[in-house]
Formats: structure tokens, sequence, C-alpha cells
């Protein structure tokens, strides 16, 4: 029997193990927050690295046209793209794939916890062009060396977790 191998599938496997354990002991009915902040409780147990509503640029072109938050970047390599909703729908998924598109970034996760199971879809970039880094802008009130980001995991610390979404 043939299994197939995803890029990163032991973090992957990881986060979405965390999302069902939030899953769980949450159910649905919460806002999206609420959610992500539980989520980034649950990653920082386990031991992952992440950073929460990472400011990212977005470019036309090669020029850099504005920013927008990610939901969660893991390992500065995978986008956590989060969601509160009844179902996933296409739109949702060609919207995370432009995300994903846009940071220059090969894999993703679209995770929805409104739903009565747990919906969450594996993402592949197609177009992804550089195995470089992303380029990642600190939160406004960080300091450029990281020390202190909004929700980052730092050892077993999560910085800032319940700072409201803005």
């Amino acid at each position: 029997m043939k299994t197939n191998t995803y890029k990163y599938q032991e973090t992957t496997k990881n986060i979405i193990g965390c999302a069902m354990h939030v899953h769980s002991f949450l159910g649905n009915g919460f806002q999206e927050v609420i959610y992500q902040r539980s989520l980034t409780v649950e990653m920082g147990i386990q031991g992952l690295d992440f950073e929460r509503e990472v400011e990212m640029p977005i470019f036309y072109k090669d020029v850099e046209v504005g920013t927008r938050r990610a939901d969660i970047l893991v390992d500065n390599k995978i986008l956590v793209e989060l969601k509160a909703l009844i179902n996933l729908e296409e739109v949702h998924l060609a919207q995370a794939l432009n995300y994903l598109e846009a940071y220059n970034l090969e894999i993703g996760l679209l995770i929805n916890f409104e739903a009565r199971s747990l919906q969450f879809k594996r993402l592949l970039n197609k177009k992804f062009k550089n195995p470089g880094n992303p380029v990642i802008k600190p939160n406004p009130g960080s300091d450029i060396e990281g020390m202190k980001t909004n929700g980052v995991r730092k050892g077993n610390e999560i910085v800032n977790i319940t700072e409201s979404r803005k």
C-alpha cells in the first residue's frame, strides 16, 4: 500500500492535532479569535514555534502594495489560516491559496472550527518561487530583534496572547 508523504508532514500533523484538541475542548460556537488564542496556547504546550498575527507584505509585480496579518505562521514557513464558519466553501480555499501565493509560502493549513467536526485542508502553493523565508515585519510594539512580538512563542512563554484583534 502506498502512503503519501507531504512536505513538513510532521509539523502539519502536530498543528492539526492541536486544532483537534481545541475543537474537542471548546466545541463550536465561538468567534475565530477565541479559537486562534486557544490554538496558540495548545501549540505552545506542544512545543511548536509560531508567531500569531504576523504582519506580511503583499506584492504586486515585485512592488509592495500593502500588508496583511497572517493568523499564525509556524516555523516561519507554514501558514495557518483559521475560520469559524458553518462550513468551508471553495471561496475560503481560494482565499487561503491566494495568501500562500502573496506571502510566497509553500505550505499552509486552512482550519475551520465552527463545523460540528473540525474541518481542515492541507494547502500547497504550486507557484512557490523561492525556497528562502518570506519577508516578515514585526508587529507594532515589538523590537526588531523579535524579543517581544505579539503572540510569539518564546520557550515555554507565549507573549501577549490576549491582545485584541484590531
